[in-house]
């Protein structure tokens, strides 16, 4: 097979959770262990850094990688999902995986793949573990899938496990308590591995201790930390996308992604590194330039992404009721004449909870992205009516995209959102 014929196997022969939902997701981490052992245990040749939580993780994952690649490091970053091309989730240093490996990798294994028939996700973690492993990365920074404890990522023994902050989502694989998806997050902890905790108060902070002591009932060495926000001043410059943290340590310190979230990253990806100068060499200019250059050192996308000025155009991946309430502060600091939301959203969200975070006071283009797991435009638009929202019905992204660009003024905002799957939809129009 040639790369398209590979990646089109890849789809039909193990369906992403991203594209169909729950009926692609195989609980427990039997089949994660047999790949492991297949590939001959690839990520011990090199070390780690686990990052998991509901919201924020990919951010902190991409922060951490320009960190460390401006550190001198050769850098693996494994992520999900991908926008617009499937070796997105796979870099060494910014740079995709190569074709080459992925029809080399799918050829070489498919066999023992079809003998156990895994997940995607399954599939594509044993992907990039190899290739990290044949590349002689000297650190991963590896993003969870879904949860933590059955997460096949999970197999790692990372040098620090981070955990962003718990919210709302997938609560019919997680729970639907926030204590019970932070118990599913906890799972990533291991014994005698520190553990940094972004965002976390009340029982989501003692279910975490409680998590932590269990796992660490024969290890004194390790340690469980808190993040306590930047420590200074931070500003965002509305105009140019970017914010600016004033700290102790890094006054001046120029983050390039401009999403209200980044504040709460920010915190924690320096938390981060202060723990992680135990273990690797991290000058202080590295903190600058990685943050400053982490879109260029590492191709991420789709955070407060701005397209254009006159009329200004967002992109935003923020999906659930944690990413929507910070994208909907940010726009009520935006000026404009008036703001166009192309929105739509996959059918197994809590739809009411982000529908009643929006504004009244935007024109809406309910819209769908062309996968299965799609929720129907129309259906959308009937629920959010009930919570005073109103706008067209479009049945493709690119109809929509193109009546928001059409109607809009030159001192109108657009926002594009709800969805990752129509983020990547609008990024291709």
């Amino acid at each position: 097979m040639n790369y398209e014929q590979t990646i089109t196997y890849l789809y039909n022969f193990a369906p992403m959770f991203q594209q169909i939902g729950s009926s692609a997701y195989k609980e427990g981490m039997e089949n994660s262990f047999r790949i492991d052992e297949h590939l001959g245990r690839p990520h011990i040749r090199y070390k780690t850094i686990h990052v998991g939580g509901t919201n924020g993780k990919g951010s902190t994952s991409h922060l951490l990688a320009s960190i460390l690649q401006e550190s001198g490091y050769k850098v693996g970053l494994y992520t999900s999902p991908h926008l617009l091309d499937f070796r997105e989730r796979i870099k060494i240093n910014g740079e995709m995986v190569s074709k080459t490996f992925v029809v080399d990798f799918i050829a070489r294994h498919k066999d023992f793949f079809e003998s156990i028939k895994p997940s995607f996700f399954e599939l594509t973690t044993g992907m990039a573990f190899a290739y990290f492993a044949e590349q002689q990365v000297d650190v991963a920074v590896i993003e969870v899938g879904l949860g933590g404890r059955l997460d096949c990522t999970n197999v790692i023994t990372p040098v620090l496990s981070i955990i962003t902050n718990i919210s709302f989502d997938h609560t019919n694989l997680l729970g639907n308590t926030l204590t019970a998806i932070a118990k599913e997050k906890a799972g990533i902890m291991k014994p005698g591995v520190p553990v940094l905790i972004g965002e976390a108060e009340g029982e989501v902070k003692e279910v975490f201790r409680s998590c932590y002591c269990e796992v660490n009932l024969q290890s004194a060495a390790s340690s469980l930390v808190f993040s306590q926000g930047v420590a200074g001043q931070a500003r965002n410059d509305r105009k140019f996308g970017y914010w600016v943290f004033d700290t102790p340590e890094y006054p001046e310190l120029i983050g390039e992604l401009g999403g209200f979230a980044q504040e709460k990253n920010a915190a924690t990806v320096l938390c981060a590194v202060g723990l992680l100068k135990e273990t690797f060499s991290i000058p202080q200019k590295a903190v600058y330039k990685g943050f400053r250059y982490v879109i260029e050192n590492t191709g991420l996308m789709g955070r407060w992404q701005i397209l254009q000025q006159h009329p200004k155009i967002v992109l935003d991946t923020g999906h659930n009721t944690g990413g929507i309430q910070y994208i909907v502060q940010q726009l009520k600091t935006e000026r404009y004449d008036r703001l166009h939301l192309v929105f739509g959203m996959v059918n197994d969200k809590d739809i009411s909870a982000v529908l009643r975070l929006l504004p009244q006071d935007a024109v809406y283009y309910f819209t769908q992205a062309n996968i299965p797991r799609a929720l129907d435009a129309r259906l959308l638009a009937e629920q959010a009516a009930k919570f005073g929202l109103k706008g067209e019905i479009f049945y493709t992204v690119g109809e929509a995209f193109l009546a928001a660009k059409c109607n809009a003024s030159k001192k109108d905002f657009i926002f594009v959102g709800g969805s990752t799957f129509v983020v990547a939809e609008a990024m291709e129009n």
